[in-house]
C-alpha cells in the first residue's frame, strides 16, 4: 500500500512539473490569474486556446453582417448553437459588439437542461452578479466578459434567436490530468473573495508595484542625464532573479515624431536582446504621445510603468539608448528610473523568460499580413500593442482586417476585424471606436480620421495563448487580400524557453511617426458649433444642414497640425442647395459657391480656399447664404492639402 502511495505521489509530482499549474481548475483558480500577475510567466503545458467566431470562412468580409457564419449549428427549433466543446475546458473570454434582448442558455457536462440562462445584455451590463464590472462591460463599441466559465465534460451555449451577427468565444482546453470544477453561477465564498480581489485591483486608480508583489522587492534607482549617442545602464545583475517592475519618468521626455530613445533588455548573456524597441512604443505611446494606461503596462501621471514579471537565470541588463539623428541637434534628457527586482530566479521547468518583439512594417507587400510574432519554441503569448497607420487618406478601412493565430502548426483562432481583436467595435462611429481609451486589459491607443490612423492594445492574463513548439500570430490590413497600403508598428509580448533567432532593431528609418500631406475630415466625427442653423441630420453619407440667411457652421480643427492648407469639400448639389463660403472667424477666405442643382448630385473636391492653422487659429467656419427654400448644405467630407509654401507661426 505504501509503495502504491509513493508511486502515486511521484506521478502527481511529475504531472505538476509537466503542466506547471495546479491540477485543480475552478472559477477560483482562474479568477486568481486575473489579479495574481506573478503567475504570468508560468507555462500552462498540455493545453491550447482556441476560438469560435463569426468570421467569414471564405476569406471575405462577411464576418457577421449577414449572420451566415454566426453560429456553430442550428437547432431544430431554429435557435442557434453559438459554441460547443467536448471534454474539459474554460471559456475565458466572450466578445460581441451588438446589443440585443435575446437569452443565452449555458449547458454543461452533457446535461439536457441549461445550468443557467441570462439575457444577452445582462452578461455584459456589469450589474448582474457574478458578471460584474470591470471584469465584464461595454466600451469602445464592444461587449466583453472575462469571468471564467469552466466545464468538466463539455459545454454548449445556445442563443434563443434565429439570427446573430458578430461574436467571439475563446476557450482553453485541458487534458485529462486536470480536475475541472464546472461553473456554478452561485459563487462560493472563496470564489466571491477571488472576484473581489480582481475588482479591487482592476478598479485601482494608481496601482504601483506593491499592489502586485510582496514587500521583499528591492529597488535600483537611476537619475541620469541622457545624451544623444550615449547609453545608460538602468540595471545590471550577475545572478539569477526577476524584474518585478520598471518605472521611467518623465514621460514627456520621450514624446515627439522622432522616437530616438530605445529600451534594451538582455537575459543571461543571450545573443539577441529580449526587448529592443523604441521606449515610447514599448510603453504604449501612440504616434509620439503617451496613451496606454493598462493594468500592468503604460504611462500615467507622467510615469512610464511596466509591472510584468520577468524572471531570469543568471544575469540581466536593462539599458536606455539615445540614437543620434544626423543633421539635427537633439536635446539632452534628464530621466529618473526605478527597477524593482528580487532574488527569486526563474524556475526553468515551469516558467518562461519574458520577450517583446518590436516590428515596424512599412507598406507590407500585397497579400501579406502584418506579423506580430512568428517563432519556434515553447511558451505563451501575453499581449499586443499596435499602431495602425493608413498610407492613403480617408476612411480607416485597413482596420477591417482579421487577426489569425496558429499554435503548434494549427490555426486555432480567427477573428472578425481589427477593432474586434482589441475588444472594441464599429470604428468611426461616435462614442464607439472613435478615440483613445484605456481599460485594464484592452483599449484604443488612438483614433483619427484626418490622419487615417488608429491603434489598440490587448493583454492576455487568464487567456494567454500557449504553444509547445511554435506560434504564428498575424493581422490583415484591409477587409480581404491585404491590399491597403499601411504603416504598422507592433510590440508582441510573450514568454518562451528560448530567445528569438532574430530581432528587428530600431533605427532612424523605422521610428519616425508618419504625417500625411493630405488630411480628411468626415462630419460624423467633427466637432461643431452653430449660429442660425435650424436643423442638422445625417443624410446621403454626410450631414445635412438647414440654415437661416448667413447661418454659420464652425468646425474645430484642433486635431490638425499647424501649417498652410488648401481646403476642398465634397458636397451634395440639389434643388434646395444654398451658397456656401469658407471663413475663418470674421475673415472670408473663399468665394461664394452654389450647391443648387435641379438634380441631386455629389460634387467632389470643390475648392473652398486657402487657410493657415496654428495655436491661435484652430477652426474654420462655413457660412451659408440662403434664398427662400434654397437654404440647405449637405457636407460629406472636408479635404486639407498641405501647401508647399513654408508655414511661419504668427
Amino acid at each position: 500500500m505504501k509503495k502504491r502511495l509513493y508511486l502515486l505521489t511521484i506521478l502527481l509530482t511529475f504531472a505538476a512539473w509537466v503542466y506547471g499549474q495546479p491540477q485543480n481548475v475552478s472559477v477560483a483558480t482562474e479568477l486568481k490569474r486575473l489579479y495574481d500577475i506573478r503567475q504570468l510567466p508560468q507555462y500552462v503545458s498540455g493545453t491550447h486556446v482556441w476560438e469560435k467566431s463569426s468570421y467569414d470562412t471564405t476569406g471575405g468580409n462577411d464576418d457577421g453582417f449577414s449572420g451566415k457564419y454566426s453560429f456553430a449549428r442550428k437547432n431544430p427549433d431554429g435557435t442557434l448553437v453559438l459554441f460547443e466543446a467536448k471534454g474539459k475546458g474554460v471559456i475565458d473570454r466572450i466578445w460581441m459588439p451588438t446589443h440585443n434582448d435575446d437569452t443565452l442558455d449555458f449547458y454543461f457536462d452533457g446535461k439536457e437542461k441549461p445550468a443557467f440562462s441570462i439575457k444577452y445584455y445582462d452578461l455584459f451590463s456589469g450589474k448582474m452578479y457574478p458578471f460584474i464590472s470591470p471584469v465584464c462591460g461595454n466600451q469602445l463599441g464592444g461587449y466583453f466578459c472575462y469571468i471564467p466559465i469552466p466545464f468538466n465534460n463539455g459545454c454548449k451555449i445556445v442563443l434563443r434567436a434565429k439570427t446573430m451577427q458578430f461574436y467571439q468565444i475563446q476557450c482553453r482546453t485541458y487534458p485529462g490530468g486536470y480536475k475541472v470544477k464546472t461553473f456554478d453561477i452561485n459563487f462560493t465564498a472563496t470564489e466571491r473573495a477571488e472576484l473581489e480581489k480582481v475588482v479591487k485591483l482592476w478598479n485601482g486608480e494608481n496601482n504601483k508595484v506593491k499592489n502586485f508583489y510582496n514587500a521583499e522587492t528591492k529597488v535600483a534607482e537611476t537619475n541620469a542625464l541622457l545624451k544623444p549617442g550615449k547609453t545608460i545602464s538602468l540595471f545590471n545583475a550577475n545572478q539569477g532573479g526577476r524584474i518585478d517592475g520598471i518605472e521611467i519618468s518623465p514621460a514627456s521626455a520621450f514624446t515627439g515624431l522622432n522616437k530616438q530613445v530605445d529600451i534594451k533588455i538582455t537575459w543571461d548573456g543571450e545573443m539577441q536582446p529580449a526587448v529592443y524597441a523604441p521606449l515610447a512604443d514599448f510603453f504604449g505611446y501612440a504616434y509620439g504621445n503617451p496613451s496606454m494606461q493598462s493594468l500592468v503596462l503604460g504611462s500615467k501621471q507622467g510615469i512610464n510603468y511596466c509591472y510584468i514579471p520577468m524572471p531570469f537565470d543568471k544575469s540581466a541588463k536593462i539599458e536606455v539608448i539615445y540614437r543620434p539623428l544626423p543633421g539635427k541637434s537633439l536635446e539632452r534628457k534628464t530621466i529618473n528610473a526605478r527597477v524593482y527586482y528580487s532574488a527569486d530566479k526563474r524556475k526553468p521547468a515551469t516558467e518562461g523568460k519574458f520577450y517583446a518583439s518590436w516590428f515596424n512594417d512599412h507598406r507590407p507587400a500585397k497579400g501579406t499580413p502584418h506579423v506580430f510574432l512568428n517563432i519556434k519554441s515553447k511558451g505563451h503569448y501575453v499581449g499586443t500593442l499596435l499602431q495602425a497607420q493608413g498610407l492613403n487618406p480617408g476612411m480607416t478601412e485597413f482596420f477591417e482586417g482579421d487577426d489569425s493565430t496558429a499554435t503548434d502548426g494549427i490555426t486555432r483562432l480567427h477573428g472578425t476585424g481589427s477593432e474586434d481583436y482589441f475588444n472594441g467595435g464599429w470604428y468611426a462611429l461616435l462614442d464607439r471606436w472613435d478615440t483613445k481609451m484605456s481599460l485594464p486589459l484592452h483599449g484604443a491607443l488612438d483614433y483619427s480620421l484626418p490622419f487615417a490612423r488608429t491603434g489598440g492594445y490587448r493583454l492576455y492574463l487568464n487567456d494567454k495563448l500557449s504553444f509547445s513548439k511554435s506560434i504564428f500570430h498575424s493581422i490583415e490590413h484591409g477587409p480581404k487580400g491585404n491590399k491597403i497600403p499601411v504603416d504598422y508598428t507592433s510590440v508582441a509580448l510573450y514568454y518562451a524557453d528560448a530567445p528569438p533567432q532574430t530581432v528587428m532593431k530600431p533605427d532612424n528609418a523605422h521610428t519616425r511617426v508618419y504625417v500625411p500631406d493630405t488630411l480628411i475630415m468626415y462630419p460624423q466625427l467633427m466637432r461643431f458649433a452653430f449660429l442660425d442653423i435650424k436643423g442638422m441630420k445625417e443624410a446621403d453619407g454626410g450631414f445635412n444642414f438647414t440654415a437661416e440667411d448667413r447661418g454659420r457652421i464652425n468646425i474645430s480643427l484642433n486635431e490638425l497640425p499647424a501649417g498652410r492648407y488648401k481646403v476642398y469639400a465634397d458636397m451634395i448639389n440639389d434643388k434646395e442647395g444654398a451658397e456656401v463660403s469658407l471663413w475663418q472667424r470674421q475673415t472670408q477666405l473663399g468665394e461664394w459657391i452654389s450647391v443648387n442643382s435641379p438634380k441631386k448630385k455629389l460634387k467632389q473636391h470643390i475648392y473652398l480656399g486657402d487657410m493657415s492653422l496654428g495655436e491661435l487659429k484652430s477652426s474654420l467656419t462655413l457660412v451659408l447664404k440662403t434664398n427662400g427654400d434654397n437654404n440647405k448644405l449637405t457636407l460629406t467630407r472636408l479635404i486639407f492639402e498641405k501647401s508647399k509654401v513654408p508655414y511661419r507661426p504668427e
